[in-house]
């Protein structure tokens, strides 16, 4: 089989998993009745998961028990329940087990092997967001410490909510002191943090003194940053360091690897871990896929014996390009939605 069938074929499995009585777990098998179709017959490949609907944010208030599937070994472990960053409403509950965040890393560190040796500073949130965790296997992967500033990324959004734009700056400044403090006194070869940090980062005399004399690779995630931020950041603050960007989210409990566009444009293309997470692009009005160049919204599939979570519509608008081997869509030119039901959307720092 080729790696559309292989897909395909995965995509037919774990249809049989989620929604066999013996192997699926509560939440979707009473669900299975109000679908409108049958999964399990239906769903024959990645093209037919379009008919879910968004269920997303029917995970605000389900009991993570009830996501857990009944099939799994009883050795797997829940390693922790991940939330969404509440930016629309009440967060959403994502359930990690160890496996599979083992089994994720290994595929990203695989396309990244020649990163070296040396300690990690992570200027970035904790629990209950997944990039605390992120943060320590990127450091154990490349046998060096992390050193953790950590970050409340709902608060800063709640003060430009409220129009305190000098509460948040101030709280920006008291994270950019705290890692002054790791850069100057440990041997820091790489650093985790999200765009707008980073750019705060760059204006510090101090830090951006820091930086350029000890990290050689900057890993960029949680917030958006556009080409020629990117460009600025690396051309005219930290010329000698490497940038990478890692696009993903809670609901798929996964990120990206990046890759050059194969368009020539200079953007970086977001590539997922098919066929356990798919992306597509789709037209918002339609839900139907765009064509390939144009822009559309991003919609998620995680799809693992560990949980399922189909058509879930990001806040997030994308560039399609063709995933590698035909699998799903890769992503350019990501950038949040303005608004959602009406409501504007805060970015903030992550």
């Amino acid at each position: 089989m080729n790696a559309r069938e292989q897909a395909d074929a995965h995509v037919r499995a774990m249809m049989r998993w989620h929604f066999g009585p013996a192997t699926g777990s509560r939440y979707w098998l009473e669900r299975r009745n109000r679908l409108g179709f049958d999964p399990v017959e239906d769903v024959r490949g990645v093209d037919d998961l379009l008919m879910f609907p968004n269920l997303v944010d029917e995970l605000r208030d389900v009991p993570v028990e009830d996501l857990i599937p009944r099939g799994l070994d009883p050795d797997e472990k829940v390693f922790a329940v991940y939330e969404s960053g509440g930016t629309s409403g009440a967060p959403k509950r994502f359930v990690m087990f160890e496996n599979w965040f083992d089994q994720y890393m290994a595929w990203e560190n695989a396309h990244y092997p020649d990163d070296g040796q040396g300690h990690t500073l992570a200027v970035a949130p904790s629990g209950p967001h997944m990039l605390g965790e992120y943060s320590r296997r990127i450091a154990r992967a490349r046998g060096g410490i992390r050193f953790a500033i950590d970050l409340d990324p709902r608060w800063v959004k709640r003060l430009i909510a409220a129009g305190d734009t000098a509460g948040a700056a101030a709280y920006v400044g008291h994270l950019v002191e705290q890692a002054e403090l790791v850069l100057r006194s440990q041997n820091i070869a790489f650093l985790i943090t999200t765009p707008p940090l980073l750019a705060r980062m760059a204006e510090h005399a101090g830090v951006r003194a820091l930086i350029q004399e000890k990290v050689r690779l900057v890993i960029w995630t949680g917030a958006h940053m556009d080409p020629d931020t990117q460009d600025y950041l690396a051309a005219e603050f930290f010329p000698k360091a490497q940038f990478r960007g890692s696009y993903g989210s809670t609901s798929v409990l996964s990120g990206t690897v990046q890759r050059a566009d194969p368009d020539g444009t200079g953007d970086t293309v977001f590539d997922s871990y098919a066929p356990f997470v798919i992306y597509r692009v789709v037209d918002p009005s339609t839900g139907l896929p765009v064509e390939e160049g144009a822009q559309g919204a991003v919609v998620m599939n995680y799809l693992t014996p560990y949980g399922l979570v189909p058509n879930s519509l990001e806040r997030d608008l994308a560039t399609r390009v063709l995933g590698p081997e035909g699998v799903g869509d890769s992503l350019r030119s990501v950038h949040p939605v303005a608004e959602v039901d009406g409501r504007k959307m805060i970015e903030g720092v992550y």
